[in-house]
């Protein structure tokens, strides 16, 4: 048990917040936790601090990560509070990025209108680089430029060479247009087209990113959770 002075043994410790004696050693080895007295036998002492430490360190998990919640802990207990909020800066930066990456595949959606990719009539078994270019609306030099970048990948005719652009080509081809009118760059479409191969359709597409939404949403929210703790523990 606990004595009068509020000192805490490991066990203690351990299960006022739910953790294991060994997560408990653990943590204080990782530095989360702030250096634990010893009594005269060796034995760890804890006390309220400890106690906080560890309640941050658990409500920043969830949000954060258990690396990131642990270089947060470790920075504040080593007195760089500025680099344990810069942590915590860089981890809500990548989250606007996911969101922007989001918000660029639910536009890309919107353009294609639950349109699965078909021949346009009398193409035959493909379109020229002009045909594809008139038909979405740019140059044949913008489409050049998004092959290279990977964005496009038309198949070859056998002989000439020439690219010949198949239903799901024209629509990643409008996809792209749509995303590099709204100021997406090449790094942020790139993922859009990957998951729109990948799900095979946009309808499919769509029930990813809704689902995609709902999971930053619920990670966002966590992540105020988990910075309001670390404030908590701060002041």
């Amino acid at each position: 048990m606990s004595n009068r002075e509020g000192r805490l043994r490991t066990v203690d410790l351990a299960r006022a917040v739910g953790l294991s004696t060994q997560q408990v050693r653990n943590c204080e080895d990782a530095g989360v936790l702030p250096p634990a007295g010893r009594t005269d036998a060796g034995y760890r002492v804890f006390g309220e601090r400890h106690r906080e430490a560890l309640l941050a360190y658990r409500a920043l998990q969830p949000g954060y990560g258990a690396v990131t919640a642990t270089r947060v802990m470790r920075a504040v207990h080593a007195g760089d509070v500025a680099g344990a909020l810069a942590l915590v800066d860089a981890a809500h930066a990548a989250l606007h990025e996911e969101r922007v990456a989001l918000r660029a595949a639910g536009e890309a959606l919107d353009a294609l209108a639950g349109r699965e990719p078909v021949a346009p009539p009398g193409t035959g078994d493909g379109l020229r680089i002009g045909e594809v270019a008139a038909l979405v609306g740019v140059r044949t030099s913008a489409l050049r430029v998004w092959e290279a970048a990977g964005l496009l990948v038309p198949g070859r005719e056998p002989g000439t060479g020439y690219r010949v652009y198949g239903p799901a080509d024209v629509r990643d081809a409008r996809v792209v247009r749509t995303l590099r009118r709204s100021h997406h760059v090449f790094e942020q479409i790139r993922p859009v087209l990957e998951d729109l191969r990948r799900a095979g359709s946009s309808e499919a597409l769509r029930t990813a990113v809704e689902a995609r939404g709902r999971a930053l949403t619920a990670r966002t929210r966590s992540m105020l959770a988990g910075a309001g703790a670390l404030h908590a523990y701060l002041e």
